[in-house]
Formats: structure tokens, C-alpha cells, sequence
């Protein structure tokens, strides 16, 4: 079987570090194209990997012998850039969040449908061996009815990731719209939908610009949230946390689910029975160094592709989940519960 041929958009440091190396330790896989609007950075990438490199992402999507794109790009560009390259006809991984509204979002969905290819978006926390073991033992009755939850994303902020450092994209809105809640909320609300099996119906938020003076979006965020059966729970978001958290509890009849809490043991579940189970199943992706290694995601979109099979993650979750962050970002405008 030929490898799958990839094109990789954007050069930053989520390419550098997660799409580019997880391509390249897949055999089914193949990067023969890059594209940055920087110049310098598409060629020294190209050079690295021996692949073509670009400057306009139009130009790569001409090449008819690529088969799959990587969409790496800042927020603002994921929609635009995943319907050309569909309409192209490229299967087409993009990073969260999605889309930047839900009509971007419902346009990448129609271009996938018509065009008969896959999308998927890069929601890698669904694929950590913590969360699947959760979702596990709740789809089990394992806690019992679940009655809340509180889950938590943060760390120092993308200036100590990004390429561009304090200059990031992930400051500026016109590139970015949303800040902490689309970096790090959006992989949340998609963990507990994932993990509880459930839709959020009301949200209610508090989003503030409190630790980044160089920003004009959100850099932290609190959120109440509720889903459908009646469980209520908080999410928080930040780019104001000096260590990372990246910890999820959740509070059951029978049982308490504490994830990513403890650096060894990933689950720990507290029975009411007074018994207590540990699992070590292996760390949470994370910024530092080497943290971002075998995320799954980019495995699972070759295997989509390669075997046909439906999207790990398709454009239509991940929708859901991104209209929890936009109903948050309304409900701190508006002061407001807003019902989704």
C-alpha cells in the first residue's frame, strides 16, 4: 500500500511538534508539502523532512498528488483554508477550536459532505488513556449517576510555546478571536461531552483579559455548566497558571473519578465503599519538553482515511463542543445564562 500524501498548513510550533513528527513515525504516511507565509520557516521545514515547501496554501492544494492536509494555521484561517482544501478534494485534519463561529463551522461540515472526505478536528484529549478509561467505567455505571464535575486547562500562556512567542497570533483577535477558552475551554467542554456521554444545554461564564497585557482576547475563564440529565459542573481556562493543570473530577453516586491529578497515577477512583483504585496509564500530552509526542490524533485521521472509516473526532462534534465556548463568550457579555 502506497503511503497516504500529506500537506501540512502552517509551519508553528503545533506542526513542529505534534503533526510533523506523528506523521513521520506513520508508515501509512507520507509529508511531501509544507506551507508557511513566512518564507524562511516553510523552507527550513522542507528541507528538514524533504518535502516541497509553499507560501500560499492555494498553490499546495493545486497539487493533485496530495491527498490529506494538516490545517495548523491560527483560528481565524482553520475555516476558510479546511473548505478550500475539501472543495480541493483533500481529506483535512484541522485544530481546534473548528472554526471561529457555528456558520464557519456548519460550512466546513457541507464542503466535507459534498466533496465525499473526511474532516476531523485535532481533539487529542479524548484519546488519553485517562479520559477513555473514565468514560469506561461511567458508560459502565461504575459511579453511578453522575452529579458533578469540575475540569480544569491551564498553564503560563502560548508566549512560552508559539514560535512567535509574545508576538503570537493567539494574542490578537482579528487571528485568534477567542484566547484561552478556544486554546484550552474548547478541549474541555469536547473532554466532558466525550467522557459524560451527554450535551451541555445552559452555560454561564465569567471571561476576563486579567495576566496578559500584550492580549485582546480572553485569558482566563470560569464556566458553569449543565447538561442534559441535570449533572452541573465548572470549567476553567487560563493562560495565568504558573504549572500546568490539566485535572479533571468527577463526582458520582457511587464513585469519585479523579483524572491527571496525580503525575503516576493517571485515574484514581474512590469508591463509596471506602475502596480506591489506581490506574497508571501513561501522562497527558503537555508544552513541555517532549509532551507532545503520540498524541493519537494524527494516527487516527491516517487510519480514516486509509481504511475508510468515520472520523475519530468529525466536524459535527466538534462543533458542539465549540458552540459551548461561544455560548460562554456570549453569557460573560451579556451576563447571562444562555441556553444552548
Amino acid at each position: 500500500m502506497k503511503p497516504l500524501k500529506i500537506g501540512v498548513i502552517g509551519c508553528g510550533s503545533i506542526a513542529k511538534h505534534r503533526h510533523i513528527p506523528e506523521y513521520m513515525a506513520n508508515e501509512h504516511a507520507e509529508i511531501v508539502a509544507v506551507c508557511d507565509i513566512v518564507k524562511d520557516r516553510a523552507e527550513e521545514m522542507a528541507d528538514q523532512i524533504g518535502a516541497k515547501a509553499y507560501t500560499d496554501y492555494k498553490d499546495l492544494l493545486k497539487d493533485e498528488s496530495i491527498e490529506a492536509v494538516s490545517v495548523c494555521t491560527p483560528n481565524a484561517l482553520h475555516a476558510p483554508i479546511s473548505v478550500d482544501a475539501l472543495k480541493a478534494g483533500k481529506h483535512v485534519l484541522c485544530e481546534k477550536p473548528m472554526a471561529t463561529s457555528t456558520e464557519e463551522a456548519e460550512a466546513m461540515i457541507v464542503a466535507a459532505n459534498e466533496a465525499g472526505r473526511k474532516l476531523m478536528i485535532g481533539h487529542n484529549q479524548r484519546f488519553v488513556p485517562s479520559h477513555q478509561k473514565a468514560k469506561e467505567l461511567i458508560s459502565k455505571g461504575e459511579a453511578g449517576k453522575i452529579y458533578s464535575f469540575r475540569t480544569a486547562f491551564g498553564h503560563g500562556g502560548p508566549e512560552g510555546w508559539s514560535v512567535d512567542g509574545k508576538d503570537s497570533w493567539f494574542f490578537k483577535k482579528e487571528e485568534a478571536f477567542i484566547g484561552a477558552m478556544g486554546d484550552l475551554g474548547v478541549h474541555k467542554t469536547d473532554l466532558m461531552r466525550y467522557i459524560l456521554g451527554e450535551e451541555f444545554v445552559e452555560v454561564g461564564a465569567f471571561v476576563e483579559t486579567s495576566s496578559k497585557e500584550n492580549a485582546d482576547v480572553d485569558d482566563t475563564a470560569v464556566c458553569v455548566l449543565k447538561t442534559e440529565s441535570g449533572t452541573i459542573g465548572t470549567l476553567a481556562a487560563s493562560w495565568s497558571y504558573q504549572k500546568e493543570d490539566n485535572s479533571t473530577v468527577i463526582y458520582g453516586e457511587k464513585a469519585v473519578l479523579r483524572l491527571e491529578e496525580d503525575p503516576v497515577n493517571s485515574l484514581v477512583v474512590q469508591y463509596s465503599t471506602g475502596e480506591v483504585v489506581k490506574y497508571e496509564l501513561g501522562g497527558i500530552q503537555t508544552n513541555d519538553d517532549g509532551g507532545q509526542s503520540a498524541s493519537g490524533v494524527i494516527d487516527r485521521f491516517v487510519t480514516s482515511v486509509v481504511e475508510d472509516l468515520p472520523a475519530a473526532v468529525p466536524g459535527e462534534e466538534a462543533m458542539k463542543s465549540l458552540q459551548v465556548v461561544l455560548g460562554a463568550l456570549e453569557s460573560s457579555k451579556t451576563k447571562q445564562i444562555i441556553r444552548l
